[in-house]
């Protein structure tokens, strides 16, 4: 059932909600909020659509001469946090963004979203799917509450305590998403020392982007309760493995039919056409969205050989080597997994351009190429080039310039996210490439 204004009003007064967060995303996907107290004046004016910040302050957002913004929560994401003080419960709201006239901001990557779900809903589709997947490590605090980079375990996959000493921690962390209304699917220790994973059930995109944001800020705020700082970044060690956040995509129809499933599919993979089509247009399009799904310098240490991240564009059933895989299960349950996004991807941008890629491959038909069922990370290069795969970009670099050059990612983004994103993303890269960094300094100043 929807939630209601009046259902926010009596929860207030039940759960003494005595602080409200109104909660937004910028561009480069870092959430954002407005708290205000949940006096019964403030209440109705959040309810009213009339809560106001200032635009200029938030990256990629407004000039200072067009800064008064409008928050319009949508309500079904109202939730009390399962923590507090003394002085009562916090409740949030996530928000659209609007312009003082009335009208949604285009810098507004949850609304942007949503336009990219208008377009699905315009061809025939009722609903598109995602099952996210995000890691995360744990670090240790040090003594003045800063994170370091020591981790506080030396588990590996799948490993149990006394090992995994972050047993407690995600123990709680997953109580905590489950008194929120998350349905955890799974949590386990991942791959790298203190590398961790808790998959959640899948739900409609804009729904599960949500949920994506909100994970993050549990994952954080418990971590910080037990002394351990968490993060998100994609790869923050050297020489282990780095964080990903592997996307389950499916497309629904009206009929409330898993649009990606045929039993009678020729080709023997239970897979419909519109399935071959949207992965051809996954495949085509991989190389120039990949700034947006993996949007930052420390992206590219990930995506290297020999840590079971994707490096080539390809696809496979149950082979994990290639960029797509499509899991086994069927009916309901078929998707495609794409196995390249990390945790520092805005979800409402990652989501819209992957979103339009497919689609893109569904209105002009594009064929996905033949599946690549051998291990990919064995082939050599000239294997790999005679069987038509290529790299993904190497660097934040070389995945703008191909962003600039793909018409059909740059409309699922919009001329306003697009232009703002690209100016955040090329003084990032600027500034890297002038540092001189520790690795340079070690391997050439007593040579040279």
């Amino acid at each position: 059932m929807p939630i209601t204004a009046a259902d926010i009003r009596r929860e207030v007064k039940e759960k003494n909600v005595t602080f409200l967060r109104l909660m937004f995303s910028d561009i480069l996907g870092v959430m954002k909020n407005v708290e205000i107290p949940a006096t019964e004046e403030q209440l109705e004016k959040v309810l009213s659509n009339k809560a106001m910040f200032d635009g200029s302050s938030i990256e990629g957002f407004v000039r200072i001469n067009e800064s008064d913004m409008y928050l319009y929560p949508d309500l079904d994401t109202w939730t009390v946090f399962p923590w507090g003080d003394e002085n009562g419960a916090v409740a949030g709201l996530i928000c659209d963004i609007y312009t003082a006239e009335g009208e949604p901001f285009a810098g507004d990557p949850r609304g942007n979203l949503k336009r990219a779900l208008r377009h699905m809903e315009k061809i025939g589709y009722k609903s598109f799917n995602l099952g996210p997947e995000p890691e995360f490590f744990l670090f240790k605090l040090d003594e003045n509450g800063n994170p370091t980079l020591e981790v506080n375990d030396k588990g590996g996959y799948f490993d149990l305590a006394p090992t995994d000493l972050a047993d407690n921690t995600r123990r709680e962390i997953v109580n905590v998403l489950t008194q929120m209304g998350f349905e955890v699917e799974a949590s386990h220790h991942e791959v790298a020392v203190g590398q961790h994973e808790i998959d959640f059930k899948y739900a409609d995109v804009l729904k599960a982007c949500d949920n994506i944001q909100i994970f993050k800020l549990v994952v954080k705020t418990i971590a910080r309760k037990h002394g351990l700082y968490a993060t998100f970044m994609a790869k923050p060690k050297y020489g282990i493995a780095g964080s990903g956040m592997h996307c389950n995509m499916s497309l629904f129809n009206d009929k409330g039919e898993n649009a990606f499933f045929d039993e009678k599919d020729p080709r023997g993979m239970q897979l419909s056409q519109d399935a071959y089509y949207f992965l051809g247009g996954l495949m085509k399009h991989a190389y120039n969205y990949t700034a947006i799904i993996n949007p930052t310098v420390n992206s590219y240490k990930r995506l290297v050989p020999g840590y079971e991240a994707p490096v080539y564009i390809a696809w496979a059933g149950r082979n994990r080597s290639p960029l797509i895989r499509v899991p086994a299960s069927r009916g309901m349950g078929t998707r495609l997994e794409l196995r390249s996004v990390d945790p520092m991807a805005n979800p409402y941008l990652a989501l819209a351009v992957l979103l339009e890629a497919g689609l893109d491959g569904i209105e002009n038909k594009i064929q996905a190429p033949a599946p690549v069922e051998t291990n990919i990370y064995a082939m050599s290069a000239e294997e790999r080039k005679a069987t038509g795969i290529i790299d993904l970009p190497s660097t934040l670099h070389n995945a703008l310039k191909a962003l600039q050059e793909d018409e059909v990612i740059k409309e699922a983004l919009g001329n306003h996210i697009f232009t703002n994103f690209i100016e955040a993303k090329r003084i990032e890269w600027a500034s890297y490439a002038t540092f001189v960094s520790q690795w340079e300094i070690d391997n050439y100043l007593d040579v040279y």
